[in-house]
């Protein structure tokens, strides 16, 4: 059985709270990634994404300069153990609708496990689609 730990990103770039929106973003293009972990001290307190910038701050008109990360993040944020089963990753995936889920180990990020990582692993393939699947159909927008 493969952990999540074989297959996680390690090399993994956060946001403090009180950081800029802008600087999220900057992130997330530098790293080509629509989410970046808000931390404190290697505790997650947080997950922000670009949607959650363009639905929080920029349809509202506000100042990405001034709005802080803490100020529209996800604070209910899913993660997982670095011993956690890559199968289970990929049923959380698909039950929480997300793509990456920061990775801890005794309380502090230590990684970044993304649904890409596991579709990499061909014995994943399928329940990294399944997950895929389910996460791509409840965003779509029903007319």
């Amino acid at each position: 059985m493969k952990t999540v730990k074989e297959l996680m990103t390690t090399n993994i770039k956060v946001c403090a709270p009180h950081d800029s929106v802008t600087a999220a973003a900057k992130i997330m293009r530098d790293i080509e990634c629509g989410s970046v972990p808000v931390c404190e001290n290697n505790k997650v307190v947080g997950i922000i994404t670009d949607r959650d910038i363009v639905v929080n701050v920029v349809a509202d008109g506000k100042d990405t300069n001034t709005v802080h990360c803490h100020d529209c993040m996800t604070t209910d944020v899913v993660t997982c153990t670095t011993d956690t089963d890559v199968h289970e990753c990929a049923k959380m995936m698909s039950q929480h609708q997300i793509r990456r889920i920061p990775v801890l180990e005794n309380g502090d990020i230590v990684g970044i496990i993304a649904i890409g990582d596991l579709a990499s692993e061909n014995i994943y393939a399928n329940e990294a689609g399944e997950a895929l699947s389910d996460i791509s159909e409840h965003t779509r927008f029903d007319h």
